[in-house]
């Protein structure tokens, strides 16, 4: 799509329809282990009150989004969502990249995140961006048609003395 933008912003409360939608239709997939949406608006907005959504948009408006919460000099990074109809041409990716440089240029060190296991195919695009798998913990129960767990995984980021890895090299 030609209309895609370069550049991204954090959302705000009041994007919280437009990115509930979002993050919906990106985990469609999902319902065939979990009943209902995988998010609400009001959870939204919650979560832009603790930590940030990063989205690009297109003229047709969210094309993908990622959360970003900072939590001490670690952040968890969740709910990575592109709109099906734009997967497979690199948004994914670059926001996490970006989401990386961000919580870099902010101190933190590490990233974390959570995916369910049976997003095989989540966990191996993850390991290839450079997360490793450090642990596993449970899956909320409520609306789940089989049997699921989290897990866990997380980046070291940041230059460490001596490397030179910098944020600007990670959004080429």
């Amino acid at each position: 799509m030609d209309n895609l933008a370069i550049s991204v912003r954090s959302a705000t409360p009041a994007d919280a329809v437009a990115l509930a939608e979002l993050v919906n239709r990106a985990f469609l997939v999902e319902r065939t282990f979990v009943d209902g949406d995988r998010t609400d608006p009001d959870e939204i907005a919650a979560l832009t009150r603790r930590g940030a959504f990063l989205v690009l948009e297109h003229a047709h408006g969210l094309a993908a989004a990622i959360y970003l919460e900072p939590r001490g000099t670690a952040a968890y990074i969740g709910m990575l969502s592109v709109d099906p109809e734009l997967q497979g041409m690199g948004l994914g990716t670059r926001l996490v990249r970006i989401a990386e440089a961000l919580a870099e240029a902010q101190g933190i060190k590490q990233l974390t995140l959570r995916i369910v296991n049976l997003r095989e195919e989540l966990v191996r695009w993850y390991r290839r961006l450079g997360y490793r798998q450090v642990g596993t913990s449970p899956f909320p129960d409520a609306g789940v048609k089989q049997p699921c767990h989290f897990i866990e995984m997380n980046k070291r980021i940041g230059a460490e003395p001596g490397a030179e890895w910098s944020a600007a090299a990670s959004l080429a």
